[in-house]
Formats: structure tokens, sequence, C-alpha cells
């Protein structure tokens, strides 16, 4: 079987819209937490979100293009561009039957369904864009950059709730270790900060209400913690045979050398209280990539900041890992994104691969009031140097789907 290692990675977050900014800013601590300014919050109870700034579409792509892709689709294209000039990919020199595009939103063109929405109500459904559905559609993500790229190998938009990045990672990782591509983009992408979405989370009691200190809002593991913060952006790598990359003397940045799937078979939203699935899909992810649970470095925890979420995930390790639960370093990038839904996994892959190459784990920040009952180290509050060489990535999802990637440093 091929191996599988990461040429390219590209991102669009919170923190900044390339891949240096994200990463300097995440080593810093720092939180890309801010009021929402995009619509009226003034009757809901939570009113800040992870939110991209200084993103302007009609720079980027042209004017009359950006219109029609919704704001995920953008996001996806974006960090698609960035993945494929990072891993030096020359498209119009590839075998484009061979390159594959992975990438989903858990969400879709939520924005341009409301938009299309109050055109209908307002104005008759004359007035209501043919685009609507196209834009709309979720696995429009994956086919805006397969259209853009030409890449006309398998293309799929995993639905999985918050753990799609490492879906579609994983399945790329299998995909191209069968021999099926030899490259293929992979991630997810998500705009989903909207009136309607943030009405229906506030309600469900899921967000936190930390309105007036935004940047302390995401709290993961703290004890402290009143629920998530709601984010965008995305994140994609570029996935590809070691064959290939090697056939093009490409940079190798990393190894994707396992993937673990599970359902926690439980609920529609919470999360197995005991952590069953997440147990699961680590053990299953550790398998396959021919390891041990000891030979596990760090954890890029799922750890969204709410109650129930970061206990049971912290009881899932802690059966995994016995007593090397407490030796492992344990972080939560969603301590300064926000939680990007779709676009987590994918973002925080490109977190873990920075930090196998530069040994330095980025901080939990807003740790003041330990847990009992999340007492692992999460590396509180300033980011770590550290020797590391094989790390996992958790992301976990609504209906129960779990997904998890272990991803190496690079060696010949």
């Amino acid at each position: 079987m091929e191996r599988v290692v990461i040429t390219g990675m590209g991102v669009i977050s919170p923190l900044g819209n390339d891949v240096g900014t994200f990463w300097s800013r995440l080593k810093e601590g720092q939180s890309g937490i801010s009021a929402i300014d995009s619509f009226d919050t003034s009757r809901h109870k939570t009113k800040i979100a992870g939110i991209v700034r200084d993103f302007d579409a009609d720079a980027r792509f042209g004017r009359k293009e950006a219109r029609r892709m919704d704001r995920f689709c953008q996001f996806a294209l974006a960090a698609a561009e960035q993945a494929r000039d990072d891993a030096g990919l020359q498209l119009e020199q590839a075998d484009r039957e061979r390159i594959g595009v992975y990438v989903g939103s858990g969400i879709g063109g939520i924005q341009t369904l409301l938009e299309q929405d109050a055109i209908l109500r307002e104005r008759g459904p004359e007035r209501v864009s043919p685009l609507l559905v196209p834009m709309m559609i979720s696995n429009m993500a994956a086919a805006t950059i397969s259209i853009a790229f030409g890449a006309c190998g398998p293309t799929m938009s995993p639905v999985t709730a918050c753990s799609i990045g490492n879906t579609a990672i994983g399945e790329a990782f299998r995909l191209i270790r069968a021999g099926g591509a030899d490259v293929v983009f992979a991630g997810g992408a998500e705009a989903a900060i909207s009136d309607i979405s943030l009405a229906s989370f506030g309600n469900a009691t899921a967000l936190s209400a930390r309105n007036d200190e935004p940047a302390r809002a995401s709290r993961p593991f703290d004890a402290g913690r009143d629920g998530f913060v709601m984010a965008e952006g995305s994140g994609i790598l570029v996935l590809e045979s070691y064959a290939h990359a090697k056939g093009r003397n490409a940079r190798i940045l990393a190894e994707v050398t396992g993937y673990g799937a599970s359902s926690d078979a439980y609920h529609v939203v919470a999360t197995h209280p005991e952590g069953a699935g997440a147990y699961q899909a680590m053990k299953a992810a550790i398998r396959e990539a021919g390891l041990l649970p000891e030979d596990i470095d760090v954890i890029s925890a799922h750890a969204t900041s709410t109650g129930l979420g970061d206990r049971s995930e912290t009881l899932a390790i802690k059966r995994l890992f016995g007593e090397h639960a407490y030796r492992i370093p344990v972080t939560a990038n969603k301590s300064m994104t926000g939680h990007m839904f779709g676009a987590a996994g994918g973002a925080e892959a490109i977190a873990l691969v920075k930090s196998l190459q530069e040994g330095i784990i980025p901080p939990t920040i807003n740790q003041e009031l330990p847990d009992p009952d999340c007492d692992l180290d999460t590396v509180p509050n300033v980011a770590r140097k550290a020797d590391i060489r094989i790390g996992i990535s958790n992301s976990f999802g609504f209906g129960g789907h779990n997904a998890v990637i272990v991803l190496q440093a690079f060696e010949e």
C-alpha cells in the first residue's frame, strides 16, 4: 500500500487567512473571538463568534465569480488555492484524472438560503436566484475546487457534522493508500454564523454567553466553561502518495498513518457520556497506524468548551491511554479559534502538522479554574516546546460521528 504524505496546506480562519498568521497567533495564545457585527444580535443570548476578518472575495475571485459562490465556498476555494501553491503543484502538468477533492461542509450555504427566502417572501418567486440550489448545497465546496483546478478524480463531500474535516482527510488517506488517486485536496469549510443558527444553538443552551469578554469565552476543560463559541473558515490539506510526491521532488510536511471512525449510536446532539465512540475511534486510528497508545506524543483534542463534551473526551482518553494519559499534552485549538464546525478538523490538522515540524504545542487558553473531571495536561495558557513525533487529532460531531487521524513527522 502507498504511504500518504502532506505536501500543502491552506487556511482561512478567525486567527488569520494564511497558515503563517494562523500558526503564529495560535502559538501566541491569541483569541480570534469577537462581537458579531454582521447582523443585529440584540435579542440573542450570545453575541460573539469566531469571525473571519479581512477576507475580500471580490478581490480574490472577481466580483462576478464571487457572487456565484456562498461564503463557505469562497473560504474553501481560497484555502485550496493556498494549499495548491504551498504544495508546488503544477496542475497543468499533472494527470488530473488522478487528482481528487474530498471537502465537506456541515451546514453549507445557509446564508444564501436565508437571503433568497427573504427575497421570495418580499418580492415573489420570480426574483429568486436560479443559483440558489447550487450555491446552497454542501457538496459545492468540493465541486468548486474540482472545477477551478480541473481535478477529475474522485470527488466527495462528507457530511459528518463537526467531524467532517477529519472524515475527509481520513477517507482521502485511504483512497490514496489503496492506489485510487495520486493527490487529494482534503478538509472542510463552514460559514454558518447567521441569525437563525445563532438563535437555534443559543436556545439549546449550547453557546457561551460571556459576551463582555469574547477572548475569554471559549475555555475547554476549564471549570468555568459555559458553552462553545461558533466560528467559521476553512482548512484544506494536499494529501499525496509518497511515490508521487517524491517523483516531483515535493517538500513533505508530515505523514498520515492512521484513521479511525465510529458512531456513538447514542443521541442526535449529545455525546456519549463515557466517550465510548471517541475511545473506539482513537483506538482504531492508532491501531491502523501500527502504533501503541504509549507511542502518541500529543493529542489535539476536539474540546469544544461544553460541560459534557470535554468531560466525555477526557474519559475516553483516560480509558485508552491509562496512566500514560497524564503524560500526554492535550491541546485545544478551539480555545482560540472557536468551533469552526466542518472546517475545524482541517484547521486543527494544519496546526498539528506545524506542531510536529517545530516541536511547539499551542496552549489551551483561558485555563483559570481547574475542572477536577478534566485533569489531563491541557498545556494551560502558554505554548510549550516539546520533542514530539506522533500526534492524533480528534473530531466529533452531532449524530455521534467520530473521526480521528494520526499524523507523524515525516521520515524517509
